[in-house]
């Protein structure tokens, strides 16, 4: 079967399995689409006391039914402190972003980039599907730490048809969603904060904000400043080259139903740039199907093909 109908039988068979999703509220702005670094990798990591997969795996940016299966043991499994858990929890990092932050939606990832350079990789919880993060190019605005939240209407009002207990303002503490941090941006009432639920980082359940692990979203205070852009995107597919010559594909759940057909824009990006000879389709038909969030490798540009490559 010739690479043109491998294209057209996959094209196929994603559409019969998952059929297409178009937008409804969120606007995806044009990204660019070819990356060429990764982050995370292998390790292994020592379970704590009260330690789970769920916690551990918002800690690490990886799913615990993948944890999980990667370790061996059942979802619900107790874990015993001193216990050691394989980590596997490579990511790409979307192109696009010379300076300043970038956050992809799907992906469930914040990078940091200085002049041109990644400085750090972390986690997020992002807004449910039914109280979207918004995309686009914003800039932080503000800077403070023990916020007071000054409860939105909206939620307020949710609050009310779910029979909790209404309040307009929480103080600083342990009670306060928005932990210690707060990066506020300049789409108002959004920022990027850290939570007193660790465990909910790398899941969609706020009402739009950025949730960072504490510790994460203290180092990313200490090291950016008011003005700093931000760049939201969302990208449920992403393909790199690495300078080695690796071809790696990660694909993730189209949540909020805008990301399209990914293996369209795997077939465009890779033709783009003369990657298409270079790709096994058959495993980037796995990795799409599968759709569990983490770079896979896909292919390869041998020496002899990268003059070709442009």
């Amino acid at each position: 079967m010739h690479c043109q109908d491998l294209r057209s039988w996959f094209a196929r068979c994603w559409l019969a399995c998952a059929g297409l999703a178009f937008a409804t509220g969120v606007v995806a702005e044009p990204v660019d689409t070819l990356a060429r670094w990764i982050v995370g990798g292998d390790r292994a990591y020592v379970v704590q006391p009260g330690d789970f997969l769920i916690a551990i795996g918002a800690r690490f940016g990886v799913s615990a039914e993948f944890l999980a299966k990667h370790n061996g043991i059942a979802y619900d499994a107790i874990l015993r402190p001193g216990q050691t858990l394989r980590i596997h929890n490579p990511h790409i990092v979307p192109a696009g972003v010379d300076d300043g932050i970038l956050i992809n939606i799907p992906q469930r990832m914040l990078f940091h980039v200085h002049g041109g350079a990644l400085i750090a990789a972390y986690p997020v919880g992002l807004g449910r599907p039914d109280w979207p993060t918004p995309v686009g190019r914003f800039r932080i605005v503000s800077r403070e730490t023990n916020k007071t939240w000054k409860v939105p209407k909206s939620i307020q009002e949710e609050m009310r048809r779910e029979r909790k207990m209404v309040v307009d303002e929480v103080p600083p503490g342990p009670d306060n969603p928005l932990g210690r941090h707060w990066l506020g941006l300049s789409a108002a009432g959004y920022g990027i904060h850290g939570t007193i639920a660790p465990a909910s980082v790398y899941h969609f359940q706020s009402h739009g904000c950025i949730r960072l692990h504490p510790n994460d979203i203290a180092e990313l205070f200490g090291r950016v400043r008011v003005g700093t852009p931000v760049r939201i995107i969302y990208q449920p597919a992403l393909l790199a080259r690495l300078d080695d010559g690796r071809i790696l594909l990660e694909v993730h759940r189209d949540v909020y139903g805008q990301g399209g057909d990914a293996l369209r824009f795997v077939s465009d990006v890779a033709a783009a740039n003369g990657l298409g000879e270079a790709i096994d389709w058959t495993a980037a038909g796995n990795v799409i199907a599968r759709a569990r969030g983490l770079a896979e490798a896909v292919g390869e540009v041998r020496a002899a093909q990268s003059a070709t490559v442009h």
